[in-house]
């Protein structure tokens, strides 16, 4: 996701959105809205495309990813692989 954010299926961001988030506390519009722990940016505001994902709602979301795991998560995707 993080390589291209451009070519993301709606469905696989929308999965990772209840994955880390939970339940939408909006669906059924033309937007899916996740509720934070934290008011404003990252939003987690999630829209389909003719079934695909827009690039810049796939980095809002793993940015506030980053920002739920926090800086000493050992899996935090800004980190290298070994």
């Amino acid at each position: 996701m993080r390589r291209s954010p451009k070519n993301v299926r709606f469905a696989d961001l929308y999965k990772l959105c209840v994955e880390h988030f939970g339940e939408p506390r909006q669906r059924g519009t033309s937007h899916s809205v996740f509720k934070t722990p934290w008011p404003g940016d990252p939003r987690v505001n999630i829209q389909d495309d003719k079934g695909k994902a827009k690039a810049y709602q796939v980095r809002q979301v793993l940015k506030a990813i980053e920002k739920l795991r926090g800086p000493d998560d050992e899996k935090a995707p800004h980190e290298p692989q070994e």
